[in-house]
């Protein structure tokens, strides 16, 4: 009997020796028996009498809760707290859920498989497992399969385990010791640890600091306020087809033509406009002589030139909306009919001064 003995280790060239191995061992009770092999080997845990592992119930569970924390969820904020109505649809729909409830569902799957079987399965991290420590352990990382009886209570017959192993085909046989106990860390070492992970962790934030002030406009850096964002309530869609028309706007570029008819009710309209807006700088005839003084400075276009003749209507309607050299834009401050009015009184005036012989009654 030897103390401070882990186990004797037994390696064996493939799967179907260590499974026949496994009996003969087991049946002289010698203590705790224990394989290690580079690849999981079908039936050997039935062989050494391990109960099947719960690590699959428990992915189960976790992974049905993280399905219904997900739709919980959802439902919480779309239907209750905030509902949102999208192409007329139930805001409780679940078919809209789908994406996230299998995101998080996947989530608490691995997370339950990962963690479960390192920590509560496997007791992970053991850094200080003696077979780890062992010669046998380069071996079975590659392609041998190991048998350890190991020491239960403390002891174990090392020269019987020695023989039953060689008995049962084992290729070599090892003896495994406890590994010497650490030295503990003094406080010293771990102020010292600490106050260098400090350092390091200061110094790279200044250097990162710097960097940024050196290079504020190369990738990855790059200012938190000053990025593209769409502010809350703000509609991030995508901009329309080149050529599209919103619902309920007229569009006036090029050679379209007045959407309002020439009635007189129209041209009343479009007389009213003029006369409090436009007939200050372009004159009673829109001929460009303003009743301002001479202290006004500017020169207003003269509407009766033959530029401004060969304009389509929706030119002059866009020189209503931006404005055109030293005229402002004024277009926000009237009604769509208003504007598309003034250029049908326009086209009076430009009438009444370049009238034709068929014109005449």
């Amino acid at each position: 009997m030897t103390e401070n003995i882990f186990g004797v280790v037994g390696l064996f060239e493939d799967p179907a020796a260590l499974l026949k191995a496994v009996p003969l061992v087991q049946s002289k009770r010698l203590g705790k028996l224990e394989a290690y092999t580079p690849y999981p080997v079908h039936g050997l845990p039935g062989v050494l009498g391990l109960s099947r592992s719960p690590l699959g119930g428990m992915v189960l569970v976790m992974g049905a809760l993280g399905t219904l924390t997900a739709f919980l969820f959802q439902w919480w904020m779309n239907s209750v707290d905030y509902p949102l109505v999208v192409g007329g649809k139930d805001p409780s729909s679940w078919q809209a859920f789908v994406p996230i409830m299998f995101e998080v569902t996947v989530l608490f799957a691995a997370f339950t498989a990962g963690l479960g079987m390192l920590l509560l399965l496997n007791r992970l991290p053991d850094l200080w497992h003696p077979f780890l420590l062992s010669k046998s352990c380069a071996e079975v990382t590659r392609d041998k399969f190991a048998l350890s009886i190991e020491a239960e209570s403390g002891s174990l017959d090392v020269a019987a385990a020695q023989a039953i192993l060689r008995q049962a085909g084992a290729l070599s046989v090892e003896v495994v010791a406890f590994p010497a106990p650490a030295s503990k860390v003094s406080l010293n070492a771990l102020l010292a640890l600490s106050a260098a992970g400090a350092l390091t962790c200061a110094l790279a934030g200044a250097g990162m600091y710097g960097a940024v002030k050196l290079f504020p406009v190369l990738p990855p850096m790059s200012h938190m306020l000053v990025q593209p964002r769409l502010d809350a309530q703000q509609r991030g869609m995508r901009p329309p087809v080149a050529g599209t028309v919103a619902r309920g706007r007229m569009p006036y570029l090029g050679a379209l033509g007045n959407p309002l008819p020439r009635t007189k009710a129209v041209l009343e309209l479009g007389r009213k406009v003029f006369s409090n807006n436009c007939l200050i700088c372009h004159g009673p005839l829109a001929n460009g002589t303003p009743i301002l003084t001479a202290a006004y400075g500017a020169k207003p276009a003269n509407l009766q030139a033959k530029k401004f003749l060969s304009y389509t209507d929706g030119e002059i309607y866009h020189a209503i909306m931006h404005g055109k050299n030293a005229m402002p834009a004024l277009g926000l401050g009237f009604t769509e009919d208003e504007r598309w009015a003034v250029v049908h009184y326009v086209r009076a005036l430009q009438r009444a001064q370049h009238a034709q012989d068929t014109d005449l009654p």
